[in-house]
């Protein structure tokens, strides 16, 4: 899939820059025209010739070469390329990506690239996890760029952990992947729900919830990076998403969030479930605040529309849903019977009982379970790695 595709390699400072010899190898051995971009601390670890041996072309890092001041059009390269690699990733790069700082032609040639683009971090296992390094990657995401995940092993120093840059035959696949024509959800519609819903009260106050909308988005990029065209129905949240597969629809409270779904819903083919939608609302919402008075205060509540439940009636036998269970108290007993409930193909089941998992959380630990009452666990993980189980198990149930 790789022949005669245009393929930028950036090489960042990291001792995984040695592995970019045998990716330039691979890349052009698979007929891949290569072009490669070094940073100065990227030097330290590979030199500059290895490269332009390896790839057939020049190795790039200034933005001007020689005594004549000759320009490394980083407009044009962005232009060039099919796809950009930057592999290794470190955690200095990442961050630069992610907040639009331009010191080097690597970050420079990034800003200007149009095609996909894709990292592969690489650096020590408690870097890799700090929350500074996780927004990081997580905003990179949001922007559309595709992460491939660092892997577990030993580590330069010498600790064992999740850190290790994708060994070049993985980077290489994943490049096959992205140009292969037979995406697993190339035409296939998804809808789905992210994020809380705010009932209001009055024009300062809101019954609402924890979730942060952070499964919901990355199960949208997810799916995006399948082939699916996306509709994500948000609650109010912070998170941002900039993927051209996907178009975010804004709603604030339950009423809006079936409104936007049932909208969406006749022409969707997969429906994602994943928003926490609050169970009763206001039965009247005051003009002006509430003051203070009293010493209790009671607010009349009403049902809130189940938009699962609702559309669930209205399921043909060619769509698929999905539901969400975040469960404290007999877990598996209660995901069966939303299962049936509500007409869902599976459920994906988490407690709050398991450390890292639910809201707020940049992890979550998962069960899915099927309509047959089959049921898979899986290890606590990024939300990332969970969303990219359940878009895997999707494709898994439509074949």
């Amino acid at each position: 899939m790789l022949k005669g595709k245009k393929i930028l390699v950036g090489v960042t400072g990291s001792i995984a820059a040695y592995k970019a010899a045998f990716l330039v190898r691979l890349l052009v051995k698979e007929e891949a025209e290569v072009k490669v971009i070094l940073t100065d601390a990227a030097k330290e670890f590979i030199t500059p010739l290895t490269l332009s041996t390896l790839s057939k072309n020049p190795v790039l890092s200034k933005f001007t070469d020689g005594d004549q001041g000759e320009w490394n059009n980083h407009v044009d390269l962005g232009l060039w390329a099919d796809a950009m690699l930057i592999a290794p990733a470190s955690a200095n790069t990442i961050g630069k990506m992610a907040n639009g700082l331009c010191d080097n032609l690597l970050l420079a040639t990034y800003l200007s690239a149009r095609c996909p683009v894709f990292f592969a971090p690489a650096m020590d296992l408690d870097m890799y996890q700090h929350q500074s390094v996780l927004d990081n990657i997580a905003k990179l995401q949001s922007f559309g760029n595709q992460i491939i995940e660092a892997q577990y092993g030993e580590l330069a120093s010498g600790l064992i952990g999740t850190g290790r840059m994708a060994e070049p035959e993985d980077l290489v696949q994943a490049l096959n992947e992205h140009f292969s024509s037979n995406l697993p959800l190339s035409g296939k519609k998804v809808l789905i729900t992210a994020g809380p819903t705010y009932e209001a009260i009055d024009p300062v106050r809101f019954i609402g919830n924890y979730s942060t909308g952070k499964m919901g988005y990355a199960i949208a990029i997810a799916a995006a990076q399948a082939g699916a065209t996306v509709n994500l129905v948000s609650g109010p949240t912070h998170l941002d998403i900039n993927h051209p597969n996907i178009e975010r629809i804004d709603v604030r409270s339950g009423k809006e969030m079936y409104e936007a779904c049932d909208k969406q819903y006749g022409s969707t083919d997969i429906t994602i479930f994943a928003a926490a939608v609050a169970d009763y609302s206001p039965n009247s919402v005051a003009d002006q605040k509430i003051k203070k008075q009293g010493e209790s205060m009671s607010i009349d509540l009403s049902k809130t529309t189940d938009i699962a439940k609702t559309l669930g009636k209205k399921k043909t036998d060619k769509q698929l849903n999905i539901g969400f269970a975040l469960e404290t108290n007999n877990e598996v007993e209660n995901a069966k019977e939303k299962i049936k409930a509500k007409n869902f193909d599976m459920i994906v089941l988490n407690s709050l009982q398991d450390s890292g998992a639910g809201f707020g959380h940049n992890t979550n630990k998962i069960s899915i379970i099927d309509k047959a009452n089959n049921i898979e666990h899986f290890e606590l993980k990024t939300k990332t790695q969970v969303a990219k189980d359940i878009v895997n198990a999707i494709i898994t149930q439509i074949r």
